[in-house]
């Protein structure tokens, strides 16, 4: 496979927001598979079924532990849905100025040729700030496509990221990943990140959160 990893161009804005949008609807399914099958939350789930069936009714054995089963899934929808929509509403609307108008940020495609023609397959961003005395950089966008990974396209797309930080003096390079990316974290370690912390602030609401059973996690790696 013919591949090449380069910088945005506008021309790329509908493939690269497509790629973005679809990479991160694909984390509803897991999300939701870790949130349901949860210790907590089966618990619950039975114990909705088993009040049901003590008052009689065998519909209200499957009615009750249906909607708190539907609950959780609109959570881990409403997490990934709006996170998507606040993006394409905000940073990815528009790239180049939010990316790469200042010299020491930039936003990488991988480009390779599929059946003769280019195709967008991955996408990475870096953003840099002053920390104190500190220069950090933090990568966003990370996406590859479905059909492309475990073939080491995000080791290199995060390279050309950590290449161009280190060519600017710039000391730490941050990120933020849910923990329903399992794979993506076990990537970043490989790779020398560490995990700083993890929390719960999120663009949507707290309960929702909760219900999705969903973390951010937080990983530096310095330079």
């Amino acid at each position: 496979m013919q591949l090449v990893i380069r910088k945005y161009r506008p021309q790329d804005k509908d493939a690269v927001c497509n790629l973005f949008s679809c990479s991160a609807l694909e984390l509803i399914r897991p999300c939701f598979y870790n949130s349901v099958s949860s210790p907590l939350h089966l618990l619950i789930t039975v114990a909705l079924f088993a009040a049901g069936y003590l008052l009689g009714s065998v519909p209200g054995a499957l009615v009750l532990p249906g909607v708190w089963i539907a609950l959780i899934y609109c959570s881990c929808h409403n997490i990934y849905s709006s996170y998507v929509q606040l993006k394409l509403k905000t940073d990815m609307r528009d790239i180049s100025g939010n990316f790469l108008s200042r010299p020491d940020n930039c936003f990488w495609v991988a480009e390779a040729q599929v059946d003769g023609r280019p195709q967008i397959i991955g996408t990475v961003a870096i953003k840099t700030k002053q920390s104190g005395e500190v220069r950090q950089a933090e990568l966003f966008r990370m996406a590859i496509s479905s059909s492309y990974r475990r073939l080491g396209l995000g080791v290199r797309m995060v390279k050309a990221a950590t290449d161009f930080c280190k060519e600017r003096g710039i000391s730490e390079l941050v990120l933020e990943t849910s923990s329903t990316q399992v794979a993506a974290v076990n990537l970043y370690k490989k790779l020398g990140f560490s995990i700083v912390c993890t929390h719960t602030e999120t663009h949507t609401y707290s309960l929702v959160v909760k219900l999705a059973k969903i973390r951010i996690i937080r990983m530096k790696l310095c330079l």
